[in-house]
């Protein structure tokens, strides 16, 4: 860490505890630079960093000032689904919010895109031109069914960091994480068959059950510790639950991950009543702290555990290369892969493995990680500033996805309708339920470029928010906010000793 950065964040250390409240200037460059024995350029650089953060505001002539911020929204509450098997539904909105994938003049601000514009990508595309330079045919010929064998070594090497301890022919490679998730789920259960998934969750997951005939039980779920062990235990003792399917770190949508003692009792119970855990992993490398959390794959002890991932959320969707290590299930999933796609396209396959192998990929995970950190950190205060008072907002800790909750009244499935006109699109929370639940959540994606664009957009969607709000409350006054017109220009210049409003 550099010297203004560890300026930078003891500063913010002190803004967050409070010793430098909201509105209350700061102390000079100068002051600083003796204070700290650092230079005057030093202070300079700490100070726009917490700037770019929107932690701290310059005033023309005056220095600078802490931004006047909203009381940081509480976190979503356990959730509370219908706990009894149901038909999926949602089909249709899901295929609504698919087709504005190739519409470029569409902002999707709730997608699960990841950033594809740094240039540590830039080695990716170079090892691709080689490999299709060479010409050799076997780039263009069926691989084999498990996929590249230097791929799966890979895959086990990088699974290390994870806990897990797989080898090559541990692992069966897919065409991206959802296929991965399907054959799993092919391969446990039979139609008509009962699967336990948390709730909110992944509605690619969802609509593979839909699809397969399997009916859902949705779980309760906490936006802090996942899923609700208590409710899954209930729901085994009155229900003939094949297996269960969570995301315990970087869960998407609610960013959480789960604390390790709750991975062990998770596993404990699933193997008290001898049912299976599908484990989607996808943003696991995504996470912000280093060590990675384990995955719960690298406690099983008797093969229950099928642990799925891609590098659709780390690299770039486009390859179409996930894998799962699907433990004693692995000749049922082979067989379930090979009656679905087959073999895996296999350019991409060498493509990914080179890109591993000759030491791009960690480097490029630590810069995403930082990117997403920041980010977050700078789309959150977007959110507090420019939506109404009376949300709640998810804390995650990793990838690149945050869930927030809005008043029971609120629809976002009409939002998205209004949003349409400003080429605006967000993903309903409706869309992570089986039954349509959670109208009033949706999904933000915070990979998007920090630009004027981006703020752009989420001041109009928390307008179009606000404006939704009031109609549905019958209130056609303004609601009240803590922001003002431009974000962080707050009290100091105006002499007000009126203390700002509080959610």
């Amino acid at each position: 860490m550099t010297r203004y950065q560890h300026l930078a964040c003891l500063l913010s250390d002190r803004i967050e505890q409070g010793l430098y409240r909201s509105g209350e200037r700061l102390p000079s460059v100068r002051t600083l630079s003796i204070e700290h024995g650092v230079s005057i350029s030093t202070v300079q650089q700490a100070y726009h960093l917490l700037e770019e953060k929107q932690m701290i505001v310059p005033q023309p002539r005056s220095g600078y000032f802490v931004a006047v911020r909203k009381a940081t929204p509480p976190v979503p509450a356990l959730t509370r689904p219908v706990q009894r098997p149901v038909e999926i539904t949602q089909w249709d909105s899901v295929l609504e919010l698919l087709s504005s994938r190739g519409n470029d003049d569409v902002l999707q601000l709730g997608s699960g895109i990841p950033n594809l514009t740094q240039p540590t990508l830039k080695p990716l595309w170079k090892i691709m031109s080689r490999l299709a330079q060479k010409q050799h045919t076997e780039l263009l010929n069926y691989g084999d069914m498990p996929g590249v064998r230097t791929l799966r070594e890979q895959v086990a090497r990088l699974a290390i960091d994870s806990g897990c301890q797989l080898v090559a022919d541990d692992i069966v490679i897919t065409t991206g994480c959802h296929e991965a998730l399907s054959v799993s789920i092919r391969a446990i259960c039979e139609p008509g068959d009962i699967i336990a998934v948390e709730s909110p969750a992944f509605h690619g997951t969802m609509q593979t059950l839909r699809g397969l005939g399997i009916r859902a039980i949705e779980i309760p779920t906490d936006s802090v510790t996942g899923i609700s062990l208590e409710a899954l235990e209930l729901a085994f003792e009155q229900w003939p639950i094949k297996a269960v399917i969570v995301t315990p770190n970087c869960n998407n949508p609610l960013g959480f991950i789960m604390p390790e003692a709750r991975k062990r009792a998770l596993l404990a119970l699933a193997q008290r009543v001898d049912a299976a855990i599908i484990e989607d992993d996808v943003y696991g490398e995504l996470t912000w702290d280093y060590p990675r959390p384990i995955t719960i794959k690298s406690l099983d002890i008797d093969g229950r555990v099928l642990l799925c991932s891609s590098f659709s959320k780390t690299l770039a969707p486009g390859l179409r290369i996930g894998w799962v290590a699907p433990g004693r299930y692995h000749d049922r999933v082979l067989h379930m892969k090979y009656i679905g796609t087959g073999s895996t396209a296999t350019l991409p396959q060498y493509a990914v493995a080179e890109f591993i192998r000759q030491g791009y990929y960690l480097p490029h995970l630590r810069r995403m990680r930082q990117i997403y950190q920041r980010n977050y950190e700078t789309f959150s205060c977007w959110v507090r500033h420019y939506f109404p008072c009376g949300i709640c907002m998810s804390r995650p800790q990793g990838g690149f996805l945050m869930w927030i909750e809005l008043p029971e009244v609120f629809d976002a499935v009409r939002l998205n309708a209004e949003l349409r006109e400003a080429s605006l699109q967000v993903a309903a929370g409706s869309l992570f339920s089986a039954t349509g639940k959670y109208r009033n959540c949706l999904r933000l994606n915070y990979a998007l470029p920090l630009n004027e664009q981006t703020e752009q957009a989420i001041a109009q969607l928390g307008q179009a928010v606000e404006r939704a709000m009031q109609i549905c409350s019958g209130d056609k006054q303004p609601a009240p906010h803590l922001h003002t017109d431009e974000p962080g220009k707050a009290g100091p210049e105006s002499g007000s000793d009126e203390p700002a409003l509080a959610c």
